[in-house]
């Protein structure tokens, strides 16, 4: 364990964890006390976690060391615009089949654009170059079905070669007791890591014994202070 201890340090010190699927005013509070620097919500209407009639205080309303992030699948320019204005959110995340230059829209926009990606049993990394200079960051989620995630893991072996110069989010099946997985999968261009279902009550509210408990084993590899800024904010 402990000869992960030092590659580790890069995802700690910039403190890069999103809690994503939140919807519960009184859970998102407890939440924010954990101080992660992203908490997501999914403006998707089929989704279980649908955070759209959420009050707008829910989300203005958090520590400014906590970033919304408002996750969409396959919404026009005009609804991310309503609904990012309501509550006041500036970082997107596309979960759907967004292209290269919808993202670049959104980008010039002045938004601050995550892609993302389903991985099945095999990827090609190339077909994700068209998207470089027009995203933030990938999320890497497993291929599924349907949106939302699986709750499963893909093979995080595929990313040990990864060759593009895009920061990645790691997700997919991310649960209490993946701590010491998680710190092995930690490579170059993995700015952080995106949890969500493993970690619920029931859809949209989580477990603060499990988040607690995994955030903090998580932390001890880290020997300095985190920071709250995330790596697009310190250009």
């Amino acid at each position: 364990m402990n000869e992960n201890k030092d590659k580790n340090l890069s995802l700690q010190s910039d403190r890069i964890i999103k809690i994503c699927g939140l919807r519960e005013p009184d859970n998102i509070r407890r939440i924010a006390a954990l101080t992660p620097m992203l908490t997501g919500f999914i403006f998707y209407k089929d989704s279980p976690r649908y955070a759209g009639e959420m009050p707008e205080d829910t989300i203005k309303n958090l520590p400014p060391y906590v970033r919304p992030v408002a996750v969409f699948v396959n919404e026009s320019e005009e609804e991310i615009d309503r609904i990012c204005s309501r509550y006041g959110i500036r970082i997107i995340q596309l979960h759907g089949s967004e292209t290269p230059e919808f993202c670049l829209a959104m980008q010039r926009k002045g938004y601050t654009v995550f892609k993302a990606v389903g991985i099945g049993n095999s990827m090609s990394f190339d077909k994700l170059r068209p998207y470089e200079g027009k995203v933030t960051m990938f999320v890497f989620d497993t291929l599924s079905s349907r949106h939302g995630g699986s709750g499963r893991k893909f093979n995080w072996g595929l990313l040990e070669d990864y060759p593009l110069q895009t920061s990645y989010l790691l997700g997919g099946g991310i649960g209490p007791d993946d701590v010491e997985n998680v710190v092995g999968a930690v490579r170059p261009m993995m700015a952080g890591i995106d949890i969500n279902s493993g970690f619920e009550e029931s859809p949209g509210r989580k477990d603060m014994r499990k988040l607690l408990k995994f955030i903090l084993a998580l932390r001890k590899y880290n020997e300095t202070e985190p920071s709250s800024i995330p790596f697009w904010e310190k250009k």
